[in-house]
């Protein structure tokens, strides 16, 4: 049977497991015992024991399960309740007012926990109830939390690039360092985007019925420093070269128990609820990776990637022509899975590809998560989505028609990290290699 073929039962194999309800790294796990005893004479045992055992043992992964309870741990504490006393006061006179807490706040809760579900979560257990009980419109409330809750996969520490990172053998800091700047741009965009719509719908943002001294202000901000300094310390030793990411990801986990301590939300109970919840993610993660490596090295020797490398580059298409269909192919992908799983299921096949374009891996790494931050907000399966729904109980639908507006930023977004690849590329080049 020749490659085409191959490629095509082992998909449509991996596509039955994952509809008949299989975990992911189970599917992955069948489709690479498929590939080796149906279409190699590689030793199926041999292979599966030293590919996994190789995958779980990497040092950079280290940094997951850390950097995943140190989110768990703020979600947990008062820090969503800090923020939104500390970030109001001063948006009170911007158009849209307090929308914008939605977007300042999952920007800061994003660079200190890595997850998009965590940050809607956080975030939108505070604002959701505050910003409707003053009656800013539900529409704008659910979309600018669903839309800017993807900022948890860009801005680091973000969890799905540190799953990139290993699955690709990129380094992590430059991975998170290249997130900064694209991240800090879809906040300016989405700011910029409720500032139009309130200066166009006057009518529906009310009037701020609170005013508050300099001084005042001041105050409440002080509220921000804890977070401020946490987010200065695990991000500012990565770029400056004190720390790996494994390194801050345990000072970050420290400090973090440090600031629950303070805030007095730090118990018996919460402790053990954020460690059994780190836990059980960076399990399945691991999980996830180890089925992932399998998979990769079982196509190896079945000569697929190889073979739809050579077959890419027969087509003769461009590096930005095979951007846009990888584009359509992730987030239909994301549609149906998770972004991890997205990532992990597919960079065996994707990479060579890239590699053949001539596409820097690093910056393939942004575009991924950029796209998978659009998968985050498309049903079925938005997990932003479900996470808004079960705090909102508005039907998922009417959500996804609120965040539609967010995720067209972010396909501006990809299109000009594309026209201008600098912008995910100039911090990483300042830190050297």
């Amino acid at each position: 049977m020749n490659e085409m073929g191959m490629t095509f039962l082992l998909l449509i194999f991996l596509l039955s497991l994952l509809a008949g309800g299989l975990w992911v790294a189970f599917s992955l796990l069948a489709v690479g015992m498929a590939g080796i005893f149906f279409f190699s004479s590689a030793p199926l045992g041999s292979v599966l024991a030293t590919t996994s055992w190789g995958a779980s043992n990497s040092w950079a992964l280290a940094a997951l399960p850390l950097f995943i309870w140190m989110g768990e741990i703020l979600f947990r504490s008062k820090l969503a309740e800090d923020m939104f006393t500390g970030l109001s006061p001063w948006l009170t006179r911007l158009p849209g007012r307090l929308l914008h807490v939605n977007i300042f706040g999952c920007a800061i809760f994003a660079a200190v926990s890595g997850s998009s579900a965590a940050t809607a979560a956080t975030i939108g257990k505070m604002s959701i109830p505050e910003l409707s009980r003053r009656d800013y419109p539900n529409k704008m409330v659910n979309g600018t939390l669903a839309g800017s809750a993807t900022l948890g996969l860009l801005i680091p520490p973000s969890i799905i690039l540190i799953v990139y990172g290993v699955a690709t053998e990129q380094s992590i800091a430059r991975l998170f360092i290249a997130g900064i700047l694209p991240g800090l741009m879809l906040v300016s965009m989405f700011v910029g985007y409720v500032v139009i719509w309130s200066l166009l719908h006057r009518e529906d943002i009310p009037k701020d019925r609170q005013r508050h001294s300099l001084g005042e202000k001041i105050k409440r901000s002080g509220r921000l420093i804890p977070i401020i300094l946490l987010i200065a310390g695990v991000i500012g030793s990565i770029y400056s070269g004190i720390a790996s990411p494994t390194d801050a990801a345990a000072v970050g986990v420290l400090l973090s128990l440090g600031l629950s301590r303070l805030s007095g939300t730090l118990n018996r109970q919460t402790f053990l609820d954020g460690l059994m919840g780190a836990t059980k993610t960076s399990c399945m993660i691991a999980f996830i990776l180890a089925g992932a490596a399998f998979l990769t090295v079982a196509m190896g020797f079945t000569g697929i990637p190889r073979m739809l490398a050579e077959w890419i580059g027969t087509l003769g298409l461009s590096p930005y022509a095979l951007l846009g269909a990888l584009t359509i192919f992730f987030i239909v992908l994301g549609c149906f899975l998770d972004g991890i799983s997205v990532v992990v299921l597919t960079t065996s096949v994707i990479m060579p590809m890239v590699d053949q374009a001539g596409i820097d891996p690093l910056w393939f790494g942004i575009f991924i998560v950029l796209v998978v931050e659009m998968a985050q907000i498309t049903p079925p399966v938005g997990f932003n989505l479900f996470v808004i729904q079960g705090q909102t109980g508005m039907n998922i639908l009417r959500v996804a028609a609120a965040a539609v507006p967010f995720f067209l930023l972010i396909m501006v977004a990809l299109v000009l990290i594309i026209i201008f690849p600098q912008i995910v590329t100039v911090l990483p080049n300042m830190m050297g290699s």
